[in-house]
């Protein structure tokens, strides 16, 4: 600027240039005093403004509003207005700071350009002021100065952030006009450098086919001009985007999204600090800053090779992983084309499968950025996704064992449902039934080390929860990690976790498990190493715990309808003297399981039992666990107080039907032995009272000795009590009096009538005389 007022300070002044320059000198002392006083004066600061200021010319171009050129002598008394009017440029009358402004800029305009770096902290700060007009009127001057300011070239590094800044702002016409202004700099820094740009003019390359926006490409000198001022203007932007005002991150934030819209490739070179930045900002409570961060992530997976930018975000999630992280991750996977991905889609799965990225934290939003990074590799891979499916599947598979109780469960499975489609498959379940086995081994590696707060007992969870008929086809797999896990010695918490887990995979046994019938193979391992070591007694709550969940596992595995008959009688061998010691427990919920897996084992014997084993289990244990009669007087007093809950009822009624099951085998006995004059069961239950040990081959019967009918007289008393009520359980007594009323009718006939009158409700006492009455006469 010197060179250019050289020649007009040596020339001779007139007498009228003279006068010209005192009437500067003038103004301009009498404006420095005028201004800071617009505060004081609002009427007066609506004035004088719009007196200092030149007038528009109106003119079609958005920026082109300075006036005719002023006396070839202002410049020499324009620096002295400029801390006035910055004074004032915070007026609390917007029309104020619009004049203040556009003042301003005809100041620096036609004076010294050397006021810019005082003015520039004001102008930015009238960014984010809440009228329009201001915004547009910072956005035209810089405009201007873009345009027409003599010492533009030294000024673009501070100039063009303010201008861009203008691209997203919320009012449509500002940001119009801004991208106007930003075209005609661009076009004309294009034309007075074009030798420069010849090349690149002559050969210009087509937009990028993976462009987010081809057609509207920044121009040639759009992006020749921020790309050579990126060094200077990404230092700053990287700073402000941490910020602890929060307007400043949104501006600083949606402002390198456009650096990198303009940069492209050229962004290679600042990809460090670059990353650091959006490392940081992904992290912001305010959800504008995350999402243009997000889509800067975007652009610089689409401009920068995947190999540059997965060296550095990779390493960086090794050494602390982050939701921030991810998310960069997730975005920069997202943004990237899908040949240029296609080398990586392995090395990516790999890398979020390790233990210290898809475990690294319990938090939910980690979950939802790890969940982002593989619906990004999906949706950007697609079908180059194949390979990589089984690390991806070991990502979504902790996901749901972590955050699934925490509403990420449907994302989770929508993810399943689009990796199964890339692999061509039609669900989820046959990308279980796929990689089951896989996934089974890869739990089995470190199930030596796993405790009750393991996450793999979580992982194994979500596996046996959603393979469904796949796990038939893993038995080789699953039955060594149940049987390693289920010893006595292992973590108690992680022994409770897991049979409630195997207490759920088999209940439906025939569509798990045993869908390809081959869980009668494991049957012996189940029994002798799981089973029978944990029925076994010790000493505490907890150990009385785990007794309960395998009793709960036993009962799930025998009444789940995928074992037979023989099969159930060969795991009654080794299991029942187990059971028979659970009916002692403190637990009503062990001892009325207990009393259904005897029911059920008794049941499938078909009538035939050793004499033996059924004197063991009826009636001195499972019917009463204690004295006869101490008990049923315990049991009645309760009933009639009120307290008696209803399964210790249940449990009464199931022991009362498994003793009628014995009592037909009896009645068989008793008939076959009338034919044969042998001893059997039944000379067993019905012999001579008095006579000690087991009855011998050929000893006679007495069927109406004293001692059997005072057995089944009790029995009787005791179902005749509970079948005073309406409840199911009395329809369950009155039922299993039916059935055991073959032995002895003429007994139940009179127990019955001598307790009729004295129940509340006699329905279920009539039904029984009913049904007695109804009998063919005894033989």
């Amino acid at each position: 600027m010197a060179a250019l007022v050289a020649p007009e300070a040596a020339a001779p002044q007139g007498p009228t240039e003279a006068g010209e320059t005192t009437e500067a000198a003038e103004l301009s002392r009498s404006l420095s005093r005028l201004l800071p006083g617009l505060e004081a004066d609002s009427k007066l600061g609506c004035k004088a403004p719009s007196r200092a200021r030149p007038e528009r010319r109106p003119t079609g171009s958005p920026g082109d509003w300075w006036p005719p050129r002023p006396t070839d002598h202002f410049h020499m008394q324009s620096e002295s207005l400029i801390g006035p009017l910055m004074q004032s440029i915070s007026h609390q009358h917007w029309k104020v700071r619009v004049a203040v402004i556009e003042a301003t800029g005809a100041a620096i305009q036609f004076g010294s350009g050397k006021s810019v770096d005082d003015v520039l902290p004001h102008f930015a700060q009238r960014l984010f002021d809440d009228v329009p007009q201001v915004r547009q009127a910072v956005m035209r001057v810089v405009g201007g100065w873009l345009l027409s300011l003599r010492d533009r070239y030294s000024f673009f590094h501070k100039l063009i952030p303010l201008l861009l800044s203008g691209f997203h702002d919320e009012i449509p016409e500002i940001a119009c006009e801004a991208s106007t202004l930003w075209e005609q700099v661009g076009l004309q820094w294009q034309t007075e450098n074009e030798e420069d740009l010849k090349d690149k003019l002559d050969f210009a390359s087509p937009p990028p086919a993976h462009h987010p926006s081809p057609g509207s490409r920044p121009g040639l000198g759009c992006r020749e001009l921020v790309f050579r001022n990126l060094s200077k203007i990404l230092p700053a932007v990287c700073h402000d985007i941490d910020d602890w005002v929060a307007g400043t991150r949104v501006k600083s934030a949606q402002l390198l999204a456009v650096l990198l819209l303009h940069a492209e490739d050229h962004v290679t070179q600042h990809l460090e600090p670059v990353l650091r930045a959006l490392l940081r900002a992904c992290a912001d409570e305010e959800a504008a800053v995350v999402s243009s961060c997000t889509r800067s992530a975007e652009l610089v997976g689409t401009f920068v090779s995947p190999e540059v930018f997965l060296k550095l975000i990779l390493s960086t999630l090794r050494k602390s992983p982050s939701p921030s992280g991810l998310l960069v991750l997730a975005s920069l996977i997202q943004g990237c084309p899908r040949e240029a991905l296609r080398p990586h889609v392995k090395v990516i799965a790999t890398e979020l499968a390790q233990a210290h990225i898809c475990q690294g934290s319990e938090n939910r939003l980690y979950g939802e950025r790890l969940l982002q990074c593989v619906q990004a590799v999906v949706s950007a891979g697609r079908e180059d996704c194949r390979g990589a499916g089984e690390p991806l599947l070991e990502v979504l598979v902790t996901v749901l064992a972590l955050w699934g109780p925490t509403g990420l469960g449907d994302k989770v499975q929508e993810t399943l449902a689009a990796l199964a489609a890339v692999e061509g498959m039609d669900g989820s379940q046959d990308l279980f039934r796929a990689r089951v086995s896989a996934l089974l081994e890869w739990l089995a590696a470190s199930h030596r080390d796993w405790a009750g707060h393991s996450v793999q007992l979580l992982q194994l969870d979500v596996v046996l929860s959603h393979s469904g008929p796949a796990l038939g086809e893993a038995l080789p797999q699953l039955v060594p990690i149940l049987r390693s896990c289920l010893q006595p010695a292992r973590d108690p918490a992680m022994r409770l976790k897991l049979f409630s887990t195997l207490t759920g995979v088999l209940l439906g046994a025939p569509e798990t498990v045993d869908s390809q019938g081959q869980l009668h193979g494991y049957l012996d391992t189940l029994v002798q190493d799981i089973f029978v070591p944990n029925l076994q007694w010790h000493a505490g709550r907890t150990a009385a715990a785990i007794r309960t969940a395998a009793v709960s596992c036993l009962w799930a595995l025998v009444s789940s309808g995928g074992l037979s008959d023989g099969q159930i009688q060969d795991m009654q061998e080794t299991l029942m003297p187990q059971i028979l010691t659970t009916l002692e427990e403190d637990s009503q919920m062990t001892r009325l399981i207990s009393c259904r897996i005897i029911n059920l084992f008794l049941k499938t014997s078909n009538g035939v039992i050793d004499p033996d084993k059924f004197i063991k289990i009826y009636p001195g244990r499972t019917f009463f666990p204690r004295s006869r009669v101490c008990v049923f007087d315990n049991c009645f007093c309760r009933r009639k107080n009120g307290k008696c809950s209803l399964w210790l009822l249940v449990r009464l009624v199931l022991s009362l039907n498994m003793a009628v099951v014995c009592v037909t085998s009896l009645s068989k006995e008793r008939n076959r032995r009338n034919r044969t004059g042998t001893c059997g069961i039944a000379g067993w239950a019905l012999r001579r009272p008095g006579s000690r040990g087991p009855p011998c081959s050929g000893q006679r019967l007495h069927p109406g000795s004293a001692g059997s009918r005072l057995t089944c007289a009790y029995e009787a008393k005791v179902g005749l009590v509970f079948i005073s009520g309406t409840i199911k359980a009395c329809s369950c007594f009155a039922e299993a009096l039916k059935a055991g009323s073959v032995l002895f009718p003429d007994l139940l006939v009179k127990e019955t009538e001598a307790v009729l009158h004295k129940h509340r409700s006699p329905t279920y006492c009539e039904q029984l005389l009913q049904h007695l009455q109804a009998l063919p006469p005894a033989q």
